[in-house]
This record gives structure tokens, sequence and C-alpha cells, in this order.
């Protein structure tokens, strides 16, 4: 019996020293993170387009950004990281407030699974794995015929106000970490506000 619950007792307590090594680590990953700075690069919006096809109208964009060794380190923590693309489509009324005609947020959540080894991404209800993270975030910096409005969503000859960005959606962290999104900005992932005037006949003339 004695040695029974020495065993018991052996094992509570490797389970409570890997608990303890784990949380350490991450303590120290989130305390490195919060202090150290991003050197992600400059995020922006390398082009984008809205068009008529078949479908309706549709988004086509790319982005250009860089995760940067910080947030890789969080992913192989295990850390899921969060991102959004934001678009906007406005009508210009000189007597009143802009009017907003269309909202579109498509959201991206990237993880990274240790007995895998593999990247697991995931944009709307869309999943992919990646063995490389590289290809992941090629993914990401691409939007391809993301549908926008019917057809018949602008059918004046309005010119209409667009605004496109990508960024890093900080919110969805782990408390831990928050602390360093505020340290860090936006983790260096942020494109900022693209704006372009879009007129419907010149997409449907296309």
């Amino acid at each position: 019996m004695t040695v029974f619950i020495t065993r018991v007792y052996a094992r509570i307590y490797a389970r409570k020293l890997a608990m303890t090594k784990f949380l350490s680590r991450l303590l120290l990953l989130v305390a490195f993170l919060a202090f150290a700075p991003v050197n992600a690069g400059e995020s922006a919006v390398a082009y984008a387009d809205i068009r008529l096809t078949e479908e309706g109208y549709v988004l086509n964009a790319d982005f250009d950004f860089e995760l940067g060794p910080k947030l890789s380190d969080a992913l192989a923590y295990g850390v899921a990281l969060y991102f959004v693309a934001e678009l906007r489509i406005e009508r210009p009324r000189w007597y009143w407030f802009d009017k907003l005609m269309l909202y579109r947020r498509l959201e991206y959540r990237l993880s990274y699974h240790a007995i895998t080894r593999s990247y697991r991404l995931s944009i709307g209800s869309l999943h992919w794995s990646f063995s490389d993270l590289e290809d992941a975030v090629y993914t990401m910096r691409r939007i391809r015929n993301l549908y926008v409005a019917p057809a018949n969503a602008f059918g004046d000859k309005t010119s209409y106000d667009v605004e496109l960005r990508f960024l890093h959606d900080t919110a969805q962290l782990p408390k831990l970490f928050q602390l360093s999104a505020i340290a860090n900005g936006a983790w260096g992932v942020d494109t900022g506000w693209l704006e372009w005037k879009f007129m419907p006949e010149a997409a449907a003339s296309e």
C-alpha cells in the first residue's frame, strides 16, 4: 500500500513539475514579446479591385506583410493568431453623412499543431493544413474572387468610396499576450485603410 501511495504522489509531483515548467516558459515568452521589438516590416495593401462577374461583384486583393520572428515564436508555443480583412463601400452624400452600402469582414485563424508539425489556416468556413509557415502566410496574403454583392447592388451611376485593410486582431489573443500586443502596437501587421473610387459601370464593362 505504501509503495502504491508513493507512486501516486510521484505522478502528481511529475505533472505539477511539468506544468510549472510550461508556465515558466510561457511567462518568459510573454515577457520577451512584450519588450522586444517585432521588426515585422511595413504592411500594406499592394493591390485591390472590385469587378463584376457572372456571380456578382467580387473582390481581388493582395496584402504585403510579414509575421516576423516574434509572431512565429508565439505560434510555435501554441498561441493561435487571428487576422481580419475588412471591406467598406460607402456612397458619398453632400447633404449628410456618407451612406454605408456594404461592410464585409473576413476572419482568419492561424495555428500550429506540434504533434503533426503542421500549420492550420481557417479563412471563414474554409480550412487548410500546411507543412511550411510561409505557404500558410502566402495564402493569407491573397484574396481571389471573394463574393461582395449581387450584380444589381449598385444600379446607378454614382461613384462609391471603397476602403480595405488587413490587420492582426489582437483582441482575440490570450490575456497574457495582450500586454505584448499593446507594447508592440498591432504586432507589426496592420496595412491601414486603402481607399479608392469604385464605378459600377466601369467594372461591368470589363
